[in-house]
């Protein structure tokens, strides 16, 4: 039996069928979709670039010192006849109190005798101007008896020359004469010597006065009392001990000031002075380093080292070092913090004590700076996302670098995208899906409240 294949005109159904087949295939078959070329856009975290109040901030560390440290010394030598008390390492004592008294005995018998030396040379000096008072009467009666001699001299000679009265009686009248004259000028020499005589009486008054002045100031050099309110540092003295002058008898700390010398890297100083920038400085300013204080404006905030959120001062910059370390390479900038004995938290916030270890936080005055933090920072470059959601690459001129963030001298304006979150890959111009990185939304100028004022 031939197979159904062996037919020609079945065979030549089976080809016209199948051309139909593929011809009706290719006719109706849908047109191939082409992929398109373009990126997919790739979602980035962003913030708008805008002005904000700002201050820099940088941070150095010191040793905590008292503003006024009394070291207490012997002016004069004698046995200690009294000690305070209270007069001992640690003790708290208030202002104007006697703390130490030296024997006053032998200073006392000085002052007695210079008082009474004083009174003697005032006794003399009152004595000269009675004396004084009594020749000048006695030098005008001898004026007058030498007048009426004069005129008794003449009434005789006109006698003699009417030849009444002798010779003898008108030379007897000359030697009167002659005799009150020389009483006239001796009275007159004595009252010429009385001012010289009252002056070095006033000479000596005026010395024993200092001389008493003197031994009051010795003797109230034998009581000490204390200028400020203090706490008291080393004591080394005794009661009933001799002490002679300049031994030193303790130490007296200022309880209503101390003062840290910090010690700031130079180069930090630029974040500090970066508000003057583009101001002309007069040169004769720079020489007076209290205008040099007040054209930098700095203020202070003093923290303890070691973990102690409460334990924090505001502090005043009072002087900046005249000199650089040369080998710290750093410059010394002190800071006073008044009252530091109040408002203490126990394991809070302790007093300031002399040696603590702190952290100065100083701040330059709040300036308007285009701000932005440091992650948005790659190499010199910030990455914006442009009005057509497209990436750009800026380079940017950094002023400083502060903490986690950076303050722009240019490259950027305000109102643009500046992105936050890193890119793989960086290709500039590449679509982009910006989205508000959370992080920083409702913070406003806030970025730092260390470094931003509220």
């Amino acid at each position: 039996m031939k197979s159904i294949f062996q037919k020609p005109f079945v065979l030549f159904v089976l080809i016209g069928f199948s051309a139909l087949l593929a011809v009706t295939l290719v006719k109706n078959r849908s047109t191939p979709e082409h992929a398109g070329t373009e990126m997919p856009s790739k979602q980035v975290k962003v913030i708008t670039a805008k002005k904000m109040p700002f201050r820099a901030k940088v941070t150095a560390y010191g040793n905590v010192e008292p503003a006024i440290l009394l070291k207490g010394m012997a002016e004069v030598s004698g046995k200690i006849r009294y000690l305070h008390p209270d007069l001992k390492q640690g003790s708290s004592i208030p202002e104007d109190t006697v703390v130490v008294r030296i024997d006053p005995d032998d200073y006392k018998v000085a002052l007695k005798e210079k008082q009474a030396d004083l009174a003697t040379n005032r006794s003399s000096l009152i004595q000269l101007q009675a004396e004084e008072k009594s020749t000048k009467q006695s030098f005008l009666i001898a004026q007058k008896n030498l007048d009426v001699a004069k005129k008794e001299l003449v009434r005789i000679q006109e006698l003699f020359e009417k030849k009444l009265v002798s010779r003898s009686a008108v030379d007897a009248e000359k030697q009167k004469v002659l005799q009150i004259e020389q009483e006239v000028e001796e009275i007159r020499g004595q009252l010429n010597t009385f001012a010289s005589r009252k002056a070095s009486v006033s000479a000596q008054i005026d010395r024993t006065k200092e001389q008493v002045k003197g031994q009051r100031t010795t003797l109230g050099r034998t009581e000490i009392k204390l200028p400020f309110n203090a706490r008291i540092g080393q004591v080394s003295i005794e009661k009933n001990e001799f002490v002679a002058v300049g031994t030193s008898m303790f130490e007296a700390l200022d309880v209503n000031g101390v003062e840290i010398n910090a010690q700031l890297p130079i180069r930090h100083m630029r974040a500090l002075v970066s508000h003057l920038e583009g101001t002309d400085l007069n040169g004769q300013l720079l020489l007076n380093p209290r205008e040099v204080l007040k054209s930098l404006g700095l203020s202070a905030r003093v923290r303890l080292v070691g973990g102690m959120p409460y334990a924090n001062w505001e502090a005043r910059v009072l002087r900046i070092s005249e000199s650089i370390d040369p080998a710290r390479r750093t410059l010394g900038i002190v800071v006073g913090v008044d009252n530091p004995y109040e408002k203490v938290i126990p394991g809070k916030r302790p007093p300031l004590l002399k040696g603590m270890y702190t952290a100065i936080e100083l701040f330059a005055p709040a300036r308007e700076a285009l701000v932005i933090p440091r992650k948005a920072v790659h190499e010199g470059c910030v990455y914006v996302s442009n009005k057509k959601n497209r990436l750009e690459i800026k380079s940017v001129d950094i002023q400083f670098q502060q903490g986690n963030y950076v303050v722009i001298n240019n490259g950027i304006q305000e109102g643009e995208k500046i992105i936050v979150n890193d890119l793989i890959p960086i290709i500039e111009g590449m679509p982009l899906r910006p989205t508000p990185a959370e992080e920083y939304i409702d913070k406003g100028a806030t970025f730092d409240k260390e470094n931003v004022l509220p």
